[in-house]
């Protein structure tokens, strides 16, 4: 669960500018690294468990979900440590996992990763297509505030499976916005494997792009835990530019180039695409498209605003040079931001082009160091010589704020109130009884501080969309030597 945030960046676009300092380099096994952030996807998977679950602590959780609607919305995700199902980070989950394997294909493969990159994808898409239909789109399950006040396991979960929906009468362009780019995102990744699969996936990303745009308005639903305070627009032309790469179709890029409302940003996050959308269409214009000239600067403006050398930095980082953007799951900030250097570098690379802000220049090499060090700093490399992932490298969290890790397995919690779950097991200050491997934690504060407590939440908890954002960065690291 990730609390709301205040107000998302949102910077005067500046002139262009790149430079920054190469990262040390350290002995890191992000082969290693990736596998297990893959497997702690796995271990929040929610629903009916397949044979080769890797997580052996977890087992089948939520098969009722929907049934107060007489639906079926088993499967899916849970977002973080707790037990509801949010469609909007659920949906980004999707979407930048995705984006991994579209981007760093041949690396995944190369690594032994792809097909359970793939999987993971699809664990999230099969929900999706149960929770869409042409009028409706249920978006949430579990009420999170009765969930917050119990901390059980979600095998034994006692607390209100409440459905959440979005329809004509009550808007939600952010979560149908994201949810299209999932759906055409991953086509594009099954296009090769599955062709039948591809097309119903485009086929959910038309019809919720097209309900995004027709019934517009902000869905509160999920709030106060994932408020949308960057507004929907920034969802539209997400889904519009993955609906473009998937299609080609000229309405798609129509949109993009006379109806998007366009942002210039200093990050990239479940509440804001705009950095995203930015760099991939950027690609488009080093591919002649250049009526889209205004998405490549816009693109620089949130490179330049993200690097400590730049004239325009406007983004904190730590003594140790970590990303901080605000307490509470700031890592996914940080692998976010790795995340979309890393694919600009490659854009760039490919085009032989450079970002330029005011007298500074970099190249794509130096924007892939940045994207390293980021890595790097949550892996280990950091004034506290410990990582931030769990059951990765040295001194790894064993605390995670998370309350399938926290309880033991056989326990029976039957006659254990809620109030009394948090005396047994939330303030332990012992290390959780189920490894959650490869969950990077939220990380330490804007001072490289870290305290390893499960009431840490800010620190230790961790969330799915921070690991997706981390795959593709890992897979390319593991398999190119990078300074």
């Amino acid at each position: 669960m990730h609390v709301g945030k205040p107000s998302a960046i949102i910077v005067v676009w500046l002139a262009l500018f790149q430079g920054l300092l190469l990262c040390v380099n350290a002995d890191l096994n992000y082969k290693d690294a990736l596998t297990k952030s893959i497997i702690f996807l796995e271990a929040q998977r929610s629903g009916k468990l397949p044979p080769n679950h890797r997580p052996k602590w977890r087992g089948d959780s939520a098969l009722d979900d929907g049934k107060l609607v007489n639906e079926d919305l088993s499967g899916g995700y849970y977002d973080a440590g707790d037990n509801v199902k949010y469609g909007l980070p659920m949906a980004f989950t999707i979407t930048t996992l995705s984006w991994a394997a579209i981007q760093y294909n041949s690396e995944l493969k190369a690594t032994g990763e792809l097909q359970n990159v793939m999987d993971g994808i699809k664990w999230g898409t099969d929900y999706f297509f149960k929770a869409i239909s042409k009028h409706k789109f249920y978006v949430q399950v579990g009420d999170p505030n009765l969930d917050h006040q119990c901390w059980v396991r979600p095998e034994e979960m006692r607390t209100p499976r409440t459905v959440y929906r979005i329809d004509e009468n009550t808007p939600g362009s952010e979560i149908a916005g994201e949810t299209s780019a999932a759906m055409a995102a991953a086509s594009i990744a099954f296009r090769s494997i599955d062709q039948v699969y591809a097309r119903r996936l485009l086929n959910k990303a038309k019809l919720l792009f097209q309900m995004a745009k027709t019934h517009k308005g902000t869905y509160d639903g999920e709030c106060p835990f994932y408020c949308s305070f960057s507004g929907y627009n920034d969802e539209l032309l997400w889904a519009a530019t993955w609906l473009y790469m998937a299609t080609k179709r000229p309405e798609y890029l129509t949109y993009i180039h006379e109806e998007a409302i366009p942002a210039t940003v200093a990050e990239f996050s479940w509440d804001l695409k705009y950095a995203g959308a930015q760099v991939l269409v950027s690609k488009l214009f080093f591919e002649g498209e250049k009526e889209l000239e205004n998405y490549k600067n816009q693109a620089d403006s949130y490179i330049c605003s993200n690097l400590p050398e730049s004239p325009y930095m406007q983004v904190h980082t730590t003594p140790a040079g970590m990303v901080h953007l605000r307490d509470g799951a700031n890592s996914q900030y940080v692998t976010g931001t790795a995340m979309v250097f890393s694919v600009y570098s490659d854009i760039l690379a490919e085009h032989n082009q450079k970002v330029i802000c005011s007298d500074k220049q970099f190249d794509s090499t130096h924007l892939m160091a940045f994207a390293k060090k980021q890595i790097d700093l949550l892996l280990g490399n950091n004034p506290n010589g410990r990582s931030y992932m769990v059951g990765f490298g040295s001194n790894p969290p064993t605390q995670a704020h998370h309350r399938g890790a926290s309880i033991p397995v056989g326990v029976d919690t039957s006659q254990v109130s809620c109030p009394m779950s948090f005396v047994y097991w939330y303030n332990k200050d012992t290390p959780n009884p189920n490894e959650l491997t490869g969950a990077i934690l939220g990380g330490p504060d804007k001072d490289d501080k870290f305290n390893d407590k499960r009431s840490e939440s800010a620190m230790t908890e961790p969330c799915t969309y921070v690991n997706s954002l981390a795959v593709g960065v890992l897979a390319k690291l593991a398999t190119k030597s990078i300074a």
